[in-house]
């Protein structure tokens, strides 16, 4: 199944993609992403809205533009995705797409006083990861990363290029055999997984860090970030009737909890049943975990 890229409107191959050597993405990591999910016969991304207006959230509260044409991107990516030949009419069949956004070709130094400029635009599709089966049979299991995020940072909270912290914790996660990394805050309050949000169930309650946007009046900002598929969960969550709560959490509230499980674009709901060498539970995927990752997979075939 092909891949392709598209460049500021230029079709390509993902090997004869190019941007300038100067662009501030790659010079000074000047940038945002999406990651998404396409499926069914149209070939549909789920939520798109969501993440695109997540990304012009981001892009304005950071400087990156103000003037970002969402509905424009949704057509770029749709058409992408359509030229992809990716998913067809085979219902099972699904890519992944990442659309990324950097301040283009944007010289920091030479500018006294830098303003927002034409981004550069890159979407690219490609097969969506295979995860095997027996992740959501039988659950995975988690380790606390060393990293911590701040949430006195203003880029905390937001789906910045600045990756490379989180991917090294995902990446010791898999050396000591787990599947994610929990990532604390500096204050030791759960941030999520490195490329993830978490959720707890104790005594049938669904609990999830606070997000950001979600804070209390004259709070610190969260460096949580909202995630889309979070966002679904939780909507998923009111129609069961599952009372859910967003708050602080501590490691040793997802230590004590009856479920752990985490969300993203690519997994969806993937539980948890060990973290370090805690079992958590019955040490394998509880009710609710189950019930809500049903939810979302008939949400994205119902939405495809």
């Amino acid at each position: 199944m092909p891949s392709l890229t598209w460049i500021n409107g230029h079709l390509s191959a993902p090997g004869d993609a190019r941007v300038s050597a100067f662009d501030a993405g790659l010079q000074h990591g000047v940038g945002l992403f999406e990651t998404m999910l396409a499926c069914g016969p149209d070939g549909r991304v789920f939520r798109i809205e969501r993440h695109l207006a997540r990304l012009e959230r981001s892009a304005e509260a950071l400087g990156l533009t103000g003037a970002l044409k969402v509905r424009a991107l949704a057509e770029a990516v749709e058409h992408v995705v359509e030229q992809s030949e990716l998913t067809g009419h085979d219902p099972a069949r699904r890519a992944r797409v990442r659309l990324t956004l950097t301040g283009g070709d944007l010289n920091l130094l030479s500018r006294p006083a830098p303003k927002p400029t034409d981004p550069t635009v890159m979407i690219h599709v490609q097969p969506a990861t295979e995860y095997s089966p027996l992740m959501f049979e039988q659950g995975v299991g988690a380790v606390v990363a060393d990293a911590k995020a701040n949430p006195l940072s203003e880029h905390e909270g937001h789906k910045t290029l600045n990756y490379w912290w989180r991917l090294r914790a995902l990446q010791q996660a898999a050396l000591a055999g787990a599947g994610e990394a929990i990532v604390l805050q500096v204050t030791n309050h759960i941030a999520g997984g490195a490329v993830s949000n978490l959720f707890c169930v104790r005594d049938g309650l669904l609990l999830t860090p606070v997000a950001r946007g979600e804070e209390a009046h004259g709070a610190v900002a969260s460096p949580v970030l909202p995630g889309v598929t979070r966002e679904a969960v939780l909507e998923a969550a009111a129609a069961k009737r599952i009372n859910a709560s967003r708050r602080l959490l501590t490691v040793s509230d997802a230590l004590d909890a009856d479920e752990v499980f985490l969300t993203n674009s690519s997994w969806g709901v993937l539980p948890v049943v060990r973290i370090e060498k805690k079992t958590i539970g019955p040490g394998e995927p509880g009710p609710i975990t189950r019930a809500l990752r049903q939810a979302w997979l008939d949400m994205v075939r119902d939405e495809a």
